[in-house]
């Protein structure tokens, strides 16, 4: 019996900051990029003495990381026995996963069912997509192009570089570089979801199998919703803090507009620190979870395109730290900056809301304004419409533009204010020539902002312009693109799926 789930990684378009707090909202795309779990059993067969056992295998391999680590899980306390702890996000997801199993099913043959897949011991493989990652110093190593090409020309699951400043033992400081260059599409979210659902299918204790399956409601809506309480709390726990959480919740039901959970929902998970897990996982399954996601996507015809700049990496705790120091020091101003910040996003909102219903309404009229406008600087935009319908499309389409640009402003001022970098100067002026150039939406730094990553929204087949411009100043073009789906069961493990993919393209002469 093998399990492979997968869940995808995200981009906050619009919300930074403001959706730490109830009951602002956050715009959050879901990506093409995504995590794998493949879960199978260790053993083919029970041990004859394996009726005895109070501890179990759990062996966990993470092929791109050249790792592999293993652990002994307590059959009564879902426990993993740590010496030394190799990576919290997947072992919060094993213990409070293997919890959630014990705590929620109750038939005594499904539970003697459990037990008998526990005894045989959990093989955990984790895999990555190369979008989460950056490949960026061995492409310039090589002499190669910042191009999307390049990137297409790396096998799938790369082997990633550590930074240097950590296998050196140079580290220091909060605002130190992380282990691995990452592009900032919440790896630590999409891997902690993926190896709950896999868990959590894998023990029985949800079917994924079910259709319909990124959304909060419907066949197995409370089957996702698990998968999400269960995946929050293993994610937060394993941060040492209670972050908004539209990372996971992006993971598990894909694009949304997003509204925080009460953090004091995981107050027993903090309070006991992990321990006693089955006690604190009965408690989080059945309080009643406060956050909102309620279904949001692009209008038709328009794509995502994100570029990693290489300008250093940044360390969104230390600027939420920051902004938030900012909050408590100038109350009058920040709520201020915050107000203008909600209205912005608001009519951001409204207005690729308009365009997604006048697509469906007048169809030929909006694909006839999107794919002209395309062609076009934002400022001709006006001259492509010839009557009431297109009209308002171009209206939506500048409105639309005009809200972003009120949302980087406010940001700008919040970070100036916060004396953090949201939108840093070499951004900025990134940002306003994309903006200016023709198909382009939007443009802007996603979630906390920084130098991790850009992105933009463009119109028709604007992408490729972009992305060569982008690659001619230095910033490479990722492949990832948005994509609704959240947590997703898959058929195989998607390295098999490669090797048939690349056999099946060889044409035998």
């Amino acid at each position: 019996m093998e399990v492979v789930a997968s869940a995808p990684g995200k981009v906050l378009i619009a919300g930074g900051y403001l959706v730490l707090e109830r009951p602002n909202a956050g715009l959050v795309l879901s990506t093409t990029a995504r995590f794998y779990a493949v879960v199978r059993p260790l053993r083919d067969s029970l041990p004859a003495d394996s009726w005895a056992w109070a501890w179990t295998d759990v062996k966990v391999a993470s092929p791109q990381l050249s790792r592999e680590a293993t652990y002994k899980l307590s059959l009564n306390k879902s426990t993993l026995q740590l010496t030394e702890s190799a990576n919290p996000f997947v072992e919060q997801a094993i213990q409070f996963s293997v919890a959630a199993a014990k705590a929620t099913i109750t038939d005594d043959e499904k539970k003697d069912a459990l037990d008998k897949l526990l005894l045989q011991g959990v093989s955990i493989t984790i895999l990555g997509c190369n979008d989460f990652y950056s490949y960026r110093k061995q492409i310039e190593a090589r002499g190669l192009p910042l191009t999307p090409e390049v990137l297409l020309s790396l096998p799938p699951f790369s082997s990633i570089t550590f930074n240097s400043e950590v296998a050196n033992g140079t580290m220091t400081g909060e605002k130190c570089k992380p282990e691995v260059a990452k592009t900032g599409l919440g790896s630590s979210a999409a891997m902690t979801t993926s190896v709950v659902a896999a868990l959590l299918h894998y023990l029985s204790a949800v079917d994924l199998s079910c259709p319909g399956q990124s959304s909060s409601d419907g066949a197995n809506g409370r089957d996702l919703n698990l998968v999400h309480a269960i995946a929050q709390s293993a994610h937060c726990i394993a941060q040492g803090k209670i972050g908004s959480g539209f990372d996971v919740s992006a993971a598990v039901y894909g694009s949304q507009r997003y509204i925080r959970f009460s953090p004091e929902i995981l107050s027993s998970a903090q309070a006991t620190g992990g321990t006693c897990l089955p006690d604190v996982v009965s408690d989080i399954v059945t309080r009643r979870w406060d956050h909102e996601n309620t279904q949001f996507s692009l209008p038709p015809l328009m794509t995502l395109l994100l570029g990693e700049p290489g300008t250093g990496g940044t360390s969104t705790p230390s600027m939420v730290g920051s902004v938030k120091r900012w909050q408590k020091s100038d109350p009058e101003k920040s709520k201020d900056t915050w107000s203008k910040l909600g209205i912005a996003n608001s009519a951001l909102e409204n207005q690729l809301r308009i365009l997604k219903k006048l697509s469906e309404e007048h169809q030929e009229a909006y694909e006839s304004v999107v794919r002209s406008c395309s062609r076009l600087a934002y400022g001709k935009w006006t001259e492509v419409a010839t009557n009431q319908h297109q009209e308002a499309i171009v209206r939506s389409l500048l409105a639309a533009r005009d809200a972003f640009l009120e949302i980087r402003l406010h940001m700008r001022e919040m970070g100036i204010a916060a004396g953090v970098p949201i939108e840093p100067e070499s951004q900025t002026q990134l940002l306003d020539a994309t903006m200016n150039m023709e198909g382009v939406l939007l443009a802007g730094v996603p979630g906390a902002g920084g130098f991790d990553a850009v992105f933009s929204v463009t119109l028709g087949d604007a992408s490729n312009a972009v992305a060569s411009a982008w690659s001619s100043v230095g910033v490479l073009p990722l492949l990832v693109r948005g994509d609704h789906r959240g947590v997703s069961l898959e058929d195989a493990d998607p390295r098999t799926r490669e090797v048939s993919a690349a056999v099946s393209s060889i044409q035998i002469n």
